[in-house]
């Protein structure tokens, strides 16, 4: 199975049998879920925190650095989908929607190799 194969219902459907066969629905709060995103998100930066850009782009070579970092990667995304099953949040509509609204907010002719308005290279309004 592979990204390519899997929906986000599948992945979903995976975390929501995870968490019924263990009755821990009930610890599930949406204030909990997030808190935990929140860690989960921390302990991935963990695996970066003293790497400079190009550094952190050479962790795809370190086999047992990229599994690590892949495996804080899952919790994220796992916290995050038990929060959208908690929630009862359509994961594609929602990232959908959010891209129109960044695609609006940054628009490609004005952000293209910029991060942001504060830029000194930035041109636009």
């Amino acid at each position: 199975m592979s990204d390519s194969t899997t929906t986000v219902a599948d992945l979903r459907a995976i975390i929501r049998d995870f968490v019924d066969e263990r009755d821990w629905q009930q610890f599930h709060a949406p204030k909990n879920l997030s808190m935990a995103l929140a860690i989960e998100a921390a302990e991935l930066m963990e695996h970066f925190q003293w790497l400079d850009v190009d550094a952190s782009r050479q962790l795809p070579d370190d086999a047992e650095r990229l599994a690590a970092a892949a495996e804080e990667l899952a919790d994220v995304l796992g916290y995050g989908l038990a929060l959208a099953n908690e929630l009862g949040i359509d994961v594609s509509e929602t990232i959908r929607a959010k891209m129109v609204k960044n695609a609006q907010k940054y628009p490609a002719g004005e952000f293209r190799g910029r991060y942001g308005r504060d830029d000194p290279n930035y041109q636009g309004k």
